[in-house]
Parts: structure tokens; C-alpha cells; sequence
């Protein structure tokens, strides 16, 4: 065939060999904070449960990923990733694997429920920390450098385990931020607005990480509003 007449049709995205692609979920939404009934902590860290919207919303990302070829789920130390994951885990016949190191930015001072409420009343600290896009603004909370080092030694291992594998990672809002910001050399809080139980996805190829999906919520029907 002539090349005046060979067709170049546009192809799907396909990953590098060797790659891992590692499904983002963001835990279900949490339970309330009160100032009268801390979180208890894990590590230092606020570890709430599920609020009943979330275990909800659990069940629609098993709903959405059970079909989908996932050969591992990742959960953090904090319980809010294990009740997340159980559902999907318990579709797939798998047992969740724990990486430590994408567990939730630390927030010294102010875990335990102290954060929310911070922003909620527009603590001056709080503005700050939207206003710099780093969270160790707040006192005693983990350096910028530091949460972002072990996400990627997190990220890393994981992928490490499953070349040319599709695996899940249920995690936490300021990791997915930090994960998809060092994927797109990006502002550090481009990608924190990550919602409960949406679904992003990276691929990762050794030092090169490509985003593919942010936020995904079709599973969710939460719209564009």
C-alpha cells in the first residue's frame, strides 16, 4: 500500500511496559467532627470511621471497580481506608495490603477534628494554608518536603510490586493531591478538591508518572454543580 492512501487512525492511550496503573479512591466521606468528641488517634493522626453517607458510597466504588481486572487493594493505617476498601476487596476475593505511607498528611496541632472546624470558621491559619498551598502552616505539621518524599517512596512500592498491573490505592485527599501534583509538576494544591469516594487514576512508568483520570464520580451521580 502507497502511503498516499495508508490511514493513521488515532489510538487509545496505552501504558508503558512495566507500568502500573494505580487507581486513586479517596475514602468515604468520614464521620462528623465535634469539639466535644475528639477523633481518636493513630499514629498522631485523626482516625474517624465512616459516617453511614460513606459506608453508602463504599458500596458504589465496588459497584463501579468490581469488573475492572484489579489484581491488589491498598489501604492506609487509618480505619476510614479499610471500611472503604472492604466492600470492593470482598467482590475481588482479596485481602487489602497496607502502605503506611499513604496515610493523611499529618496535621500536628490540629488533628482530631481541630482542622475542620478551623476551616469551617475561617481560622486565619486555615486561610493561610489555601492561600500558600502547604500544610505546614499549621503548627507541628508535617513539612511539605516530607509528606510529599514518603507519598512518592509509597507510590513507588506499590507500582514496584505490580508491573503491568492495574491495583487500587484507597487513600486520602491531601495524598491524592500530592500524588497527581508531582505527576504534573502542577501548583501543590491543584488537585486537593478530590470528593469522598471519587476514583483517579496514574500511571506510573519508574520516575515518570502520567495522570489519566481526576476525581471520577459518575458512580456517585454527583454532577457538575
Amino acid at each position: 500500500m502507497s502511503d498516499a492512501v495508508r490511514e493513521y487512525r488515532q489510538g487509545r492511550f496505552r501504558a508503558p511496559a512495566g507500568a502500573t496503573s494505580v487507581l486513586l479512591v479517596r475514602h468515604g466521606e468520614s464521620e462528623a467532627a465535634r469539639g466535644d468528641r475528639p477523633f481518636d488517634l493513630v499514629g498522631g493522626h485523626g482516625d474517624p470511621a465512616l459516617h453511614p453517607d460513606g459506608r453508602l458510597q463504599a458500596e458504589r466504588v465496588a459497584d463501579r471497580l468490581a469488573g475492572e481486572p484489579i489484581r491488589a487493594v491498598y489501604v492506609t493505617t487509618l480505619r476510614r481506608t479499610a471500611e472503604t476498601a472492604a466492600p470492593l476487596a470482598a467482590r475481588l476475593g482479596v485481602e487489602p495490603q497496607v502502605e503506611a505511607d499513604l496515610r493523611e498528611v499529618y496535621l500536628g496541632e490540629w488533628e482530631g477534628g481541630v482542622y475542620r472546624r478551623h476551616v469551617a470558621e475561617g481560622h486565619p491559619i486555615a486561610r493561610r494554608v489555601l492561600a500558600e498551598e502547604r500544610w505546614d502552616v499549621i503548627p507541628g505539621a508535617e513539612p511539605a518536603a516530607d509528606f510529599d518524599a514518603r507519598v512518592r517512596a509509597g507510590i513507588g512500592r506499590i507500582a514496584g510490586r505490580h508491573p503491568d498491573q492495574l491495583v487500587v490505592a484507597v487513600t486520602h485527599g491531601g495524598v491524592i493531591g500530592s500524588v497527581l501534583a508531582q505527576a504534573t509538576g502542577s501548583r501543590p494544591f491543584a488537585f486537593v478538591g478530590a470528593d469522598n469516594a471519587s476514583i483517579s487514576l496514574v500511571v506510573v512508568a519508574g520516575d515518570r508518572w502520567l495522570l489519566r483520570v481526576f476525581n471520577d464520580t459518575g458512580h456517585l451521580a454527583h454532577g457538575f454543580a
